[in-house]
């Protein structure tokens, strides 16, 4: 206050009315938080995977859980000069100490292996290594590391204990690398065991221009990439994120997908449903502008999977269903995030669920509200791209991987064909990051 003071009295009779608005001027320009100070970093994510508690079948074996090296690859949507990796001990129950965290280009056409020169450590708060507390996600500290859009990265880390069932991803769609001891550098792992899924690696992201932004997908294992290709990123929004990138007003979108197998609206399953999970798997990643939900099949197919509903748990199950997405929806908005609401795909001959004409309505009438005008922001129907011209009630067998509920790569790619491009212009005025949001 007494420097705003001394200017405003400095341009007073000698400088008249012209002296005291430059005064002020100054005044309050000094006196705003970070004034002469370079502008914050415009951080969007680039990849992410939601996580999960990995089910036995899907755990690292016991003697993978002391003093390993585990090699992770991922496919990046959005390039960038700068980067950081955010690592999640979310489900764990006891602190997750991390020795060595490094990020390189891997060696094309040799499985586990590096490119040497690439090979860059990631610090935490300047440290090497990291010890993340139990429930908590962590962020290594920004690092000079070029990628180009749609390129790949591994990721190294090594711990010297980890728990029976650590946080990951089981459903990766692609191949991760462990060994026994502290190989981070490592060119290439040649004693290296496989397993397709990923483990405490939750998201990358990366230095963004300003109208840079990120859409995530929301959604159950046909978001996950159920019968795509393993190491081929051939999932709907790999192939989304390839379009946005192939289109000049949409190069600057990052497609993150939040996809768990077996995921519902309501109740968790093999992971947590998509109302308990929506804040840390949208709101919180950096950068989002919109959001595309598929979700609700496996709520439809469960209710009569082990016997017969009457009629008003039918109708109940719909209603539940359809205020789940108007949750979601209305909780996206209060964030400025835009949402596309993609219908339900047919799944008519699917054995695990044996559906039958009521599963049928059931999915007929979530699909008439997520057409409704007003419901979401846009929709997108991927029923009626992907869906039998002969039998609504099934998929179109070239767009499908066999058991008549996942598409296959033809047809997500089908999918990622029909979503329209214009919903994901960039906004020309710049968003400020929300609360609890990554920065």
């Amino acid at each position: 206050m007494n420097r705003l003071m001394v200017s405003l009295s400095s341009g007073g009779r000698e400088g008249g009315l012209k002296g005291i608005c430059v005064g002020l001027a100054l005044a309050l320009a000094s006196a705003l938080p970070g004034a002469g100070q370079a502008a914050p970093v415009h951080w969007v994510g680039s990849w992410a995977a939601a996580q999960q508690l990995p089910e036995p079948a899907n755990a690292l074996p016991d003697d993978a859980l002391h003093g390993t090296t585990l090699r992770q690859t991922v496919h990046l949507s959005l390039g960038g000069s700068r980067l950081r990796v955010l690592l999640s001990n979310v489900y764990g129950t006891a602190p997750l100490h991390l020795t060595a965290v490094h990020i390189a280009r891997p060696l094309p056409k040799v499985r586990g292996a590096i490119v040497p020169q690439s090979d860059t450590a990631l610090s935490f708060s300047g440290r090497a290594d990291v010890t993340i507390p139990p429930g908590a996600d962590y962020l290594s500290d920004p690092v000079a590391f070029a990628v180009a859009p749609l390129s790949d990265v591994s990721v190294t880390l090594h711990y010297d204990t980890l728990a029976a069932s650590p946080t990951g991803h089981p459903g990766s769609r692609a191949t991760s690398f462990f060994a026994a001891g502290d190989a981070v550098s490592a060119a290439e792992l040649p004693a290296a065991r496989t397993v397709a899924h990923w483990y405490i690696l939750a998201g990358i992201d990366v230095a963004a221009p300003p109208r840079a932004g990120a859409v995530v997908a929301l959604g159950d294992s046909i978001t996950d990439g159920r019968g795509s290709t393993t190491d081929f990123n051939d999932r709907w929004p790999d192939d989304l994120a390839r379009r946005l990138q192939q289109n000049a007003t949409t190069r600057g979108i990052g497609v993150l997908n939040k996809g768990i197998g077996g995921n519902r609206l309501l109740l968790d399953g093999l992971g947590p449903n998509a109302l308990a999970r929506f804040d840390r798997d949208v709101l919180a990643e950096p950068g989002v502008r919109a959001l595309i939900v598929l979700e609700g099949v496996n709520d439809l197919g469960v209710l009569t999977r082990d016997a017969p509903a009457a009629a008003e748990a039918h109708a109940a199950l719909v209603a539940e269903v359809t205020a789940a997405y108007a949750q979601i929806v209305a909780r996206a908005h209060a964030h400025g995030i835009k949402v596309l609401c993609g219908t339900i795909l047919p799944w008519m001959g699917f054995t695990y669920y044996h559906p039958d004409a009521a599963n049928e309505a059931d999915r007929q009438a979530v699909n008439a509200w997520l057409r409704a005008p007003g419901h979401c922001d846009a929709g997108v129907d991927f029923d009626a791209r992907l869906s039998d011209p002969a039998d609504r009630s099934r998929l179109l067998p070239a767009f499908e991987d066999g058991d008549h509920l996942h598409p296959s790569p033809a047809g997500y790619q089908a999918m990622a064909n029909a979503i329209p491009l214009g919903f994901f212009a960039p906004q020309r005025v710049h968003r400020v990051p929300r609360k609890g949001q990554r920065r």
